[in-house]
């Protein structure tokens, strides 16, 4: 692994608040290794021993880190899941929807049929009634489904809200027309590019090998298509991060699954994995570590291997206005 040198901000922007203070979770009902998801998740690994009790023990994963982010300073909401029907992967709210700080909702299409029955509404009305928030605006992008088009939320769309550009390894779930919809509407720049993993194959979110926080950015630059690669990175160095680069290993250890939010108080938090953080080495976690106010560590080895996510994928950040 190695680090870029430390820079300074860019400007204008303010770099302490372009983190999210509020999260939305949902708490599983029925969680489970998904045979719809597989074909294009290889972070995903069906496991026996693990399938045994899977909703228990995702449930005590979810509840952990729920509250070492409250204990943080962090502002959880959480929704829970219904029993029917069964939507094995409702602990990843963030693929099918997006929330902005301009009262916009976006609603995502998803590749997985069973994964678009996690979109509900009623969870977006209960919590913008529970926070006091404005919703103003609903973009629907779920047409494209019937297209054969995805984008699956900040999953397949990586924000870097300082510059307002949105970061998208195209992949089966990540499609061109349905991103280029999404920033003419919310006024971003659209940043495609290809990515694999060590085995040649499409890497199937943004998010598992990208993280863009207000200080820091994680890539697993390697993986980038030689034809992008400058393009995404000369693209990153702009906004004046520190970029630190993992590599597939780390990559495939969930270091790239990892959000800085923002405390109550305004300190920063860094939220990842417990796989997250051993992925990422002792030195190269007291960079990231040094660079924030606090780190919440949680350990979720159930939702990893049978859901093929990890604590990034667990959070919708919620921007919209009061």
């Amino acid at each position: 692994m190695s680090s870029g040198a430390p820079q300074q901000p860019g400007t204008g922007a303010n770099h302490e608040t372009l983190a999210a203070s509020r999260v939305l979770m949902v708490r599983p009902a029925c969680f489970g290794w998904n045979p719809q998801t597989q074909a294009s998740n290889r972070f995903q690994r069906e496991d026996a021993a693990l399938e045994r009790n899977a909703s228990e023990r995702a449930c005590m994963e979810f509840d952990t880190l729920a509250a070492a982010l409250r204990g943080a300073g962090v502002d959880v909401r959480i929704a829970t899941d219904r029993a029917q029907p069964v939507c094995p992967d409702a602990v990843f709210p963030n693929n099918w929807v997006s929330l902005h700080e301009d009262g916009t909702v976006v609603l995502y299409p998803m590749l997985a049929r069973n994964r678009r029955l996690e979109r509900r509404l009623d969870i977006i009305a209960t919590l913008a009634a529970g926070c006091g928030l404005a919703v103003r605006r609903l973009l629907d992008l779920t047409y494209y489904e019937s297209r054969g088009s995805f984008l699956e939320g900040t999953g397949s769309v990586v924000f870097d809200h300082a510059q307002r550009i949105a970061y998208a390894c195209l992949s089966p779930r990540t499609h061109r027309e349905p991103l280029a919809e999404l920033c003419e509407e919310l006024g971003y720049t659209p940043c495609a590019f290809a990515a694999i993993d060590a085995d040649g194959v499409a890497i199937y979110h943004t998010n598992v090998m990208l993280a863009v926080g207000p200080r820091t950015c994680v890539v697993a630059a390697d993986a980038i298509d030689a034809a992008d690669r400058e393009r995404v990175l000369s693209s990153l160095a702009v906004a004046g991060r520190t970029i630190e680069t993992i590599d597939a290993r780390q990559m495939a250890g969930f270091a790239g699954n990892v959000l800085e939010l923002r405390a109550a108080d305004g300190r920063s938090v860094l939220a990842l994995s417990s796989t997250a953080r051993g992925a990422f080495g002792p030195t190269a976690f007291a960079r990231l570590a040094a660079a924030v106010d606090q780190v919440v560590v949680a350990a979720i080895p159930t939702i990893e291997t049978l859901g093929g996510g990890s604590v990034r994928c667990m959070l919708a950040e919620v921007r919209l206005p009061r």
